[in-house]
């Protein structure tokens, strides 16, 4: 049973030493106590551990922070910055000007890419709401969900109107949902419920590729059409990230994400410099614009470009 190791009116500090550390049930209530008293939950590890990709997208966020433990020293886990405890949290060493020296070891895996696909969906009042991601889950791996859960291990096998009975008796509710096909993927869903009883989708699916795998990006038009065309989206992003083929990420650099498309609904214009197309039905048509390749970091300025664009 895992405890709260120190307990400070600005955080609450949980050890964990173990290879693997999952979004398990206690951490989860664990972060929903952090966000009740204003701390944050701060997860303690050694060089040597790794984050599930439902824990990483977690620690990602403002109410949780990845402390990773090595030798004498600590630092950030997903950035590399160095760090020291003031007596009260973790907080950056103030004359460091690099990345912590564990950061930039070599990681111990073979480093694919990781496919991330983020959409956005309006559910109406009544209605499953595991549609959108058992088809994009499908479309990428051939398989469907193998299961669902808020937590990890995930709880329950893949079954639609239990994860709609779950998450429509709560105002927000975080749901991971399992990949069963021959390569690892997941889903963090969020959804909350707005006025009238309607829901707001939004999910991202992560597959990971292994170096001699590459995913098969041509394909990525079509795809966003067959969804569209069974559960019409309000958007969709897609990126790649540097990693390790399993999801699981080490506390080390292996590389920055890198946006490779946006899709909108309905036919708008973008700006200029910023190819688009039109994919999906004449009922639920979307507008697809090419940002980069995934790999090069420019993409990120058409993508400002894009989106300030869409803004007015």
């Amino acid at each position: 049973m895992s405890t709260v190791d120190a307990l400070t009116e600005q955080a609450m500090v949980v050890l964990q030493d173990r290879p693997l550390v999952a979004l398990s049930a206690w951490i989860g209530g664990t972060l929903r106590d952090c966000e009740e008293s204003g701390r944050t939950l701060q997860l303690v590890t050694p060089l040597e551990s790794r984050l599930s990709l439902p824990l990483r997208s977690v620690a990602a966020g403002a109410g949780a922070q990845w402390v990773v433990r090595n030798g004498d020293g600590y630092y950030e886990g997903l950035s590399g910055r160095p760090l020291k405890w003031s007596g009260t949290t973790f907080v950056p060493v103030p004359e460091a000007r690099d990345y912590a020296p564990g950061f930039t070891t070599r990681p111990t895996a073979p480093i694919g890419v990781q496919l991330g696909l983020a959409y956005r969906v309006r559910h109406p009042a009544e209605g499953l709401l595991g549609g959108a991601v058992d088809r994009l889950l499908q479309l990428l791996t051939g398989k469907w969900p193998a299961g669902w859960g808020p937590a990890e291990p995930l709880e329950h096998p893949w079954q639609p109107d239990r994860l709609t009975e779950y998450a429509r008796g709560r105002s927000t509710a975080r749901i991971i949902v399992g990949g069963d096909g021959p390569r690892p993927a997941q889903a963090v869903c969020e959804f909350t419920t707005v006025d009238g009883g309607a829901v707001e989708e939004s999910t991202t699916v992560t597959v990971g590729y292994a170096p001699q795998d590459p995913p098969p990006l041509q394909h990525l038009g079509s795809l966003i059409a067959a969804m569209a065309a069974d559960q019409p989206l309000t958007s969709l992003f897609a990126q790649l990230t540097p990693g390790r083929a399993d999801l699981t990420v080490e506390p080390r650099w292996t590389g920055a994400a890198a946006p490779i498309a946006m899709a909108v609904a309905g036919n708008v214009t973008g700006p200029a410099g910023v190819p688009a197309q039109q994919v999906g039905p004449a009922r639920a048509p979307m507008t697809l614009f090419t940002l980069g390749d995934g790999r090069s970091p420019d993409g990120w300025q058409r993508h400002r470009a894009l989106v300030q664009h869409l803004r007015y």
